[in-house]
């Protein structure tokens, strides 16, 4: 018996989705060779479904706590699946796949398909594969055919064209992908040299097939099947492995992945800088929040102009490892390398210098210039430098120690940490051993997965974004913005760490400063292990006069 097009298909198609996904997961990681032969694309696929899932759990678990009968309507099902597949949407397909959501969530919101009979939600469904389509193409800066792209676009063009219900429209829709599907290899010279589909579209065609299935009324996951899209292709001599497969030389080195906070404006600037810097771009989102993606070889800079454009977070680097970028490591002689990292207590720096850094303790209120952090890079005696600022308000400063040690003959790597807490991150993943630039990727990738907050007192009334604040009030802030008041230190911080932890994490780190009892650390420990299980605590002894404490969550 069809079933209607309401929030509880949306859940049931998210469940057969990631069935499916997890099903054809190897096989599309073994079918991927475009853009780059990195293997992972089922993978990433599966990973951006979960996500999905996982938000659209959330909203129904949030309605049955007002009565077991209570559910969501499809517009806020539709759109958890969105923004879960946003926030948790992994490499170039995946970051395509929850825009395509994207695309669907904005008309079904609108239309609030599905309480009007089967007509209605036909129209909806034909109206909201459209609108993916498009929505898709237009958040990836150069599109190619013969890609996911090309396999949406035939999906909603055969959507648009059904007759009957939903479930006839999406049974439509899933017959054409995967007959876009079969025609890739003809479309896209990588793909028809390596004898394979498009991995991005292998895995549209499963996740459509999943809406099919759902809306006909399946309601457990179907037996694994060969579908019509694989066999075409296997029949027409393709293969399943492509072996070997690399990119084209001269194909950018990194993959870079962040959310970001920002405002339209800021990223249309932010579209132009990062196509200029390497290719695969893909910006997906609205409303404020973006899921960012690139290819490019300058991973620091990438990340900068996130920066640049608003709050970049959960930040991901993958090095691909190509043949060229080998062989260059394997000519290139060892080389002596240092960390200068920028701190704000001699707990602090003692602490990075036992970890192989140069410390420069920042005096209270006089933080320091270009020029004595240009020193610091001198004493550092080494060929190769990563500067850690560890403060947003010395970034400036930085760079332009940065540019005068370069002058000088040194190679120099800023990474853009706003907190200590970053920098201990980044400290951790150091290894000399490894070649400059993957040293780096990993320090600067540790530093963004790392959220950071310090506590605060305020010393006089005045407005911020959690409310008006009186003089004495102890100010909790997250990623540089007042995000809770409180009356005392420990409460305060528990607040704010209850904030940080709800979006998930495996450690949390406390730094004190020079006036904090151990007595609050130990009280924010069993706090941490009391309320978040699998979360471990650090504590350091800062010695900072302010802020008198600083949190880390990685």
């Amino acid at each position: 018996m069809p079933h209607p097009l309401d929030a509880d298909a949306v859940r049931t198609w998210c469940a057969l989705a990631l069935d499916a996904l997890g099903r054809a997961r190897e096989e599309i990681d073994a079918i991927n060779v475009y853009p780059v032969a990195d293997g992972d694309t089922g993978t990433n696929l599966y990973l951006t479904v979960e996500s999905a899932r996982s938000a659209v759990d959330a909203v129904f678990d949030a309605h049955a706590t007002t009565g077991p009968t209570a559910r969501p309507a499809l517009p806020e099902a539709m759109r958890a699946m969105a923004h879960g597949a946003l926030i948790g949407a992994r490499g170039n397909s995946g970051t395509i796949l929850a825009q395509l959501l994207r695309g669907m969530a904005e008309t079904l919101a609108a239309d609030a398909a599905g309480t009007a009979g089967e007509t209605d939600e036909a129209a909806a469904l034909r109206q909201a594969l459209r609108r993916a389509a498009e929505s898709a193409y237009e958040g990836v800066a150069r599109p190619v055919e013969g890609t996911v792209l090309t396999v949406g676009a035939a999906a909603a063009g055969a959507a648009a064209a059904a007759e009957g219900d939903s479930a006839a429209v999406a049974g439509a829709a899933h017959t054409a992908a995967r007959a876009a599907l079969a025609a890739t290899p003809r479309q896209l010279e990588a793909l028809g040299r390596a004898g394979i589909v498009d991995p991005g579209g292998r895995g549209l065609v499963e996740v459509l097939g999943a809406l099919e299935r759902t809306l006909r009324g399946a309601t457990a996951p179907a037996a694994p099947a060969t579908d019509a899209g694989t066999r075409a292709w296997q029949a027409a001599g393709c293969r399943a492995d492509p072996g070997e497969a690399a990119p084209a030389d001269g194909a950018p080195a990194f993959e870079v992945i962040y959310l970001l906070e920002a405002d339209d404006d800021a990223v249309h600037r932010l579209r132009a800088r990062l196509d200029a810097l390497g290719d695969s771009l893909v910006v997906v989102g609205g409303d404020g929040l973006w899921n960012v993606h690139v290819h490019v070889d300058d991973a620091g800079a990438a990340v900068e102009a996130g920066i640049d454009a608003g709050r970049p977070y959960r930040v991901r680097i993958t090095h691909f490892g190509s043949a060229r970028t080998t062989a260059a490591a394997a000519a290139r002689e060892p080389v002596q390398r240092a960390v200068v990292a920028v701190v704000p207590g001699e707990g602090l720096a003692a602490l990075c210098e036992r970890a192989g850094a140069t410390a420069v303790t920042v005096r209270p209120g006089e933080p320091p210039a270009s020029g004595e952090l240009a020193g610091a890079v001198r004493r550092a005696h080494a060929r190769e430098v990563v500067l850690l600022p560890n403060d947003p308000a010395l970034r400036h400063a930085a760079a332009a120690a940065a540019e005068q040690a370069r002058g000088e003959g040194v190679r120099v790597a800023l990474i853009p940490t706003r907190s200590p807490v970053q920098g201990i991150a980044a400290l951790a993943v150091h290894e000399p051993g490894r070649r400059f630039d993957e040293d780096v990727v990993a320090m600067t990738a540790a530093a963004g997965a790392t959220r950071h907050a310090e506590l605060a007192v305020a010393e006089r009334r005045s407005w911020t974004m959690a409310g008006v604040c009186q003089a004495g009030d102890v100010l909790g802030l997250i990623d540089g913005d007042v995000a809770v008041i409180g009356d005392g230190l420990a409460a305060t911080a528990e607040t704010v760490l209850d904030r940080m932890l709800a979006a998930g994490g495996e450690m949390v780190t406390l730094v004190l400063g020079a006036d904090v009892p151990d007595a609050v650390a130990e009280r924010l420990e069993r706090h941490v292990r009391g309320g978040h299980l699998a979360v471990d605590t650090v504590v350091y002894r800062g010695g900072q006069h302010s802020p008198p404490l600083i949190l880390g969550v990685e």
